[in-house]
């Protein structure tokens, strides 16, 4: 079964780890609009990609027995100097992107240090800006604001309503797809959209016009991993059935065969089958959060839960 997960960071940690339990063939594709952390010093420093979430997806589907290098990638620096803050694997990204210069290319060559079992694919080759309109910043509640950056977006402590994506070349042109990102989801068996921070992570490869055409156009299966958790800032207050709401208006051709929560994170199960059938697709609560660790997807029961939906199950939907 040939797999794509989309998006970014620990969310897109979580659905690979459920994946490859599932199938060797798992490819995933990655946000590249970080502007923050390690990430965004050596994107301004360096005008490269943004290496911190496609280093979390290389861990993620690293090979358990080079577990050495895996925790090695993940090593950050301490102290106080130049170094302090950045991972290696980001400095070992950004070395083979100034070497290599294709990116596609350098993520293949981590994937072979790392033994990865599938491939990890920037959705644009190139860095990407974000901003999005936020309210309830200022007296008027409804008055929108522009905030630009992605870190701002997600830590905003207004209400994000929509958010755009630009190429980082300074004239705000259209992003542009990685073509082997695009072929991935018109190749796929199935495609997996979330969990993950949705406003910076999630919804942003809908807003790449060729990778939305893909991901509306694909006869793969699509499924929709919800949340465990609202997150501050982006999606605080938001119910299960708003991130549905959100997806439909970034997305509005956009088809679902499946939406996966967690049964305790959902109150009100009527009001999410009525928004998940609003996208075409069926409902499936399940327990998949990780005990004693409230916001973290255990990859087991996710695993279960994805086999579940894919093979149409119905003794698990409800």
């Amino acid at each position: 079964m040939r797999a794509v997960a989309l998006g970014g960071g620990h969310g897109l940690q979580a659905t690979l780890s459920a994946l490859r339990r599932i199938t060797a063939d798992v490819t995933a594709v990655v946000t590249v609009a970080d502007d923050g952390g390690s990430s965004g010093r050596l994107r301004r420093e360096l005008g490269l990609l943004p290496p911190g979430d496609l280093r979390k997806a290389l861990a993620a589907l690293s090979d358990t027995d080079r577990r050495v290098w895996s925790e090695v990638f993940e090593h950050r620096f301490g102290g106080n100097g130049a170094l302090a803050g950045h991972s290696v694997g980001n400095l070992v990204l950004a070395g083979l992107l100034e070497v290599l210069g294709d990116p596609v290319a350098v993520l293949d060559q981590a994937c072979e240090l790392l033994g990865v079992r599938g491939r990890v694919l920037p959705m644009s080759s190139t860095p990407l800006d974000m901003e999005g309109d936020v309210v309830g910043l200022d007296s008027d509640p409804t008055a929108v604001r522009t905030i630009r950056g992605q870190v701002a977006l997600a830590s905003t402590p207004g209400r994000v309503k929509q958010v755009r994506l630009y190429s980082s070349n300074g004239e705000r042109g259209e992003p542009e797809a990685c073509p082997q990102a695009v072929q991935a989801v018109l190749e796929a068996d199935v495609v997996l959209l979330g969990p993950g921070s949705w406003f910076t992570s999630v919804l942003p490869h809908l807003l790449v016009p060729e990778l939305h055409e893909a991901l509306v156009n694909t006869s793969a299966r699509r499924v929709v991993v919800l949340n465990l958790v609202p997150q501050p800032g982006e999606t605080a207050g938001f119910s299960p059935e708003q991130h549905l709401d959100v997806l439909s208006q970034h997305a509005p051709a956009l088809r679902v065969d499946a939406v996966l929560a967690d049964a305790d994170s959902v109150p009100t199960p009527d009001r999410l089958r009525a928004a998940a059938a609003g996208l075409g697709a069926q409902t499936l609560l399940d327990r998949v959060a990780l005990p004693g660790m409230p916001g973290r997807h255990d990859p087991e029961a996710l695993a279960a839960s994805l086999t579940a939906a894919l093979e149409r199950r119905t003794d698990r939907w409800r």
